[in-house]
């Protein structure tokens, strides 16, 4: 919009330079045109040595240097010399101040005149020259004399009035009797008027009203305005038009996502504030459709993995009623409470996955030892179990390079995932080793157990997937500690990763930089 009232204003500007131009040169002409006439044609009729003498006389008296040129010398067109002959003038602009006029003298001979802004002083030497060419007619010519040169010359009246009939003050009267010339300005109407009396004194020459040439008179201002209002309004419609389009897409998009269709995206370009919008809207329905996903997998999912511990504990409980002495019903509460404590670890899991999945997860960063974390990770699970021989090789970096900014709790978990996920499936030995340089950290879990194909890497990290659905569940776990750990790593900028393992089994490999600041959710 601003673009549109810029280029309006710039073409407002040069159509009024413009017009305003052609309206000076036009203005110029009309009001030198009947005083080079009159020229000319006194020119005509003297001799030619008198001529140069003559013109010298009325440059100065009009302030417009005169002379004779050849047409000879003027490249001229049939149609402009037929226009000079019929009392016409050619006028061409210098510049903006300054313009040069010709006028037909005869076969051989042009008028030439330099003209600038038209003064008072051009306008009293006109009436003057008017006056003396004039005065070498007969009284009975005069009048049909003025009115050839109202036809044919002048584009301001000039009338013969009697004295009495002119509405001019005594000392004005008095004045034009000792042959002086009085000029008559009209505020109200931005004109002049100018009187000269003729020798006999029962005539007065009336100049004009002459108008004065107005840079912005109302018909240009009304036309300006008029095409900027329509400029205007046929930039607006445009804009709007377009704007419009764009939005009914938003709208269609946004009515069938409320359907239902949350597949639906919009094609909104452009870096205006409607395309900012359109891209906002295909991140919003992206993600929305992401959590819906989400709450799907994890409804299916819930309802799979609650099964098999809620149907132990209901045929524990027929059990214990069927049960004759107090040792068997021990043994089934023994395994309710197992059952009870793998309801608790499961909601556990399904919490935290939701809570990184989701985005909503609060990652306080704060400057921890990693190998420390991973030191307590190892004798954790060195005290639950001893099928699996885990070996913490001690890393080789310095102990300031051993220190990064994480969420220790999410990290620990992360690890924590990672070694409890290895020791299930490992035959007899685990490798844990941690490094780090100025930038990054990674730490690399190794077991010798029997891999994983290369064509599942990807998948292993997908929430509730098992590459073995034979896996009984103390083996296959949740399926949701890889998709936490592939969460924790996200947001702490870095990845998690499977690849072989120099023992033969799966490792997996967490990486993530080093000094950080609090990601934005």
């Amino acid at each position: 919009m601003l673009f549109s009232l810029l280029l309006v204003s710039l073409l407002s500007g040069i159509a009024i330079t413009i017009f305003n131009s052609s309206r000076l040169v036009d203005y110029r002409e009309a009001m030198v045109r009947g005083t080079f006439r009159i020229v000319s044609e006194m020119v005509a009729e003297l001799p030619p040595q008198q001529r140069q003498k003559m013109l010298d006389q009325w440059s100065h008296r009009l302030t417009l240097p005169f002379s004779l040129v050849s047409q000879q010398t003027l490249a001229l067109t049939q149609s402009e010399k037929k226009a000079l002959r019929q009392g016409h003038v050619k006028l061409k602009a210098l510049d903006e101040r300054r313009a040069v006029v010709y006028s037909w003298v005869n076969s051989k001979l042009l008028l030439r005149g330099y003209i600038g802004a038209v003064s008072g002083q051009t306008s009293n030497g006109t009436i003057s020259l008017l006056r003396e060419y004039l005065n070498h007619l007969p009284p009975q010519r005069r009048a049909a004399e003025v009115m050839k040169l109202n036809k044919e010359a002048f584009s301001y009246p000039v009338n013969l009035i009697s004295p009495e009939n002119a509405n001019l003050q005594p000392v004005q009267k008095e004045q034009l009797s000792m042959g002086g010339v009085v000029t008559v300005l009209d505020n109200e109407a931005e004109s002049i008027s100018l009187y000269a009396q003729l020798k006999n004194g029962h005539q007065l020459i009336q100049l004009g009203p002459l108008d004065l040439f107005k840079p912005y008179p109302f018909n240009l201002i009304i036309a300006i305005s008029l095409f900027v209002l329509s400029s205007l309004s046929l930039a607006i419609y445009v804009l709007v038009r377009s704007m419009e389009k764009r939005l009914r897409k938003l709208e269609r998009a946004a009515t069938r996502f409320s359907s239902g269709d949350f597949a639906v995206r919009v094609d909104v370009k452009g870096r205006d504030s409607i395309g900012s919008l359109g891209t906002a809207f295909n991140a919003m329905a992206s993600y929305i459709q992401h959590l819906i996903s989400i709450q799907k997998e994890m409804i299916r999912g819930v309802s799979h993995e609650l099964r098999t511990p809620v149907a132990r504990l209901r045929f524990a409980l027929e059990m214990i009623a069927d049960a004759e002495t107090d040792k068997a019903r021990k043994i089934q509460l023994t395994g309710m409470d197992k059952d009870i404590e793998e309801l608790d670890t499961l909601v556990d899991e399904f919490l935290t996955y939701a809570n990184l999945e989701q985005g909503a997860p609060v990652i306080r960063l704060e400057r921890h030892n990693i190998e420390s974390i991973i030191t307590r990770v190892v004798e954790d699970h060195l005290r639950l179990q001893s099928r699996v021989a885990i070996e913490h090789t001690p890393t080789n970096a310095s102990e300031q390079r051993q220190f990064a900014n994480i969420d220790q709790r999410y990290i620990h978990r992360a690890i924590q995932n990672l070694v409890g996920n290895a020791c299930r499936y490992a035959d007899t030995k685990i490798q844990i080793k941690f490094s780090a340089t100025q930038d990054s950290c990674r730490i690399s879990i190794d077991d010798d157990g029997p891999g994983i194909p290369e064509g599942q890497w990807e998948r292993v990290f997908t929430a509730f997937a098992r590459l073995d659905d034979s896996r009984t569940r103390k083996s296959g776990g949740y399926g949701l500690g890889l998709s936490i750990v592939q969460r924790i790593m996200y947001w702490h900028n870095g990845t998690a990763e499977v690849l072989h393992s120099p023992l033969g089994g799966a490792r997996f490999r967490l990486t993530w930089p080093r000094k950080q600041i609090t990601r934005n959710h």
